[in-house]
């Protein structure tokens, strides 16, 4: 899988490590910063990052700040673009299962390394169920005209 992957000085090295375990389980990384600890505005980052996913150049993208919410907000405002903050199993399986979330948003202040991976391999794996949810998500996708 294609995926864009930005994150603010607060999640920084959360989103190194996580490219590496990524890129070796096979998926295509597009790192779109940041890759220091020096402060950033995190909508920025969340734009690279949703506006490829927007235009379809990528098939998912990862957010992390230092809660996920301010990435989550702004990755939001992007056009087919469903970005969710997921800090258990059960939300990011949710989040694909019935919302078809193509924008994972992750807490780099709140989660440990063994839950972060968990978390993205789940967000990963899950299939979206369509359906009953697919008539929603049209739904949503009518909102954002």
């Amino acid at each position: 899988m294609r995926i864009a992957i930005g994150s603010d000085h607060r999640g920084w090295q959360v989103k190194t490590r996580l490219i590496k375990v990524l890129q070796d389980a096979g998926h295509e990384m597009v790192d779109l910063g940041t890759n220091s600890s020096d402060s950033v505005d995190y909508p920025d980052i969340a734009a690279a990052v949703s506006s490829r996913v927007s235009e379809g150049a990528v098939e998912r993208g990862i957010l992390i700040c230092g809660t996920g919410i301010g990435m989550s907000i702004s990755a939001n405002k992007f056009p087919g673009v469903r970005a969710a903050t997921c800090q258990d199993a059960f939300v990011a399986e949710m989040s694909r299962r019935h919302n078809d979330v193509n924008v994972l948003c992750l807490g780099g202040d709140l989660l440990g390394e063994r839950l972060v991976d968990d978390l993205v391999g789940i967000w990963l794996k899950t299939e979206f169920e369509g359906g009953r949810h697919g008539r929603r998500i049209d739904k949503i996708e009518q909102l954002e005209r």
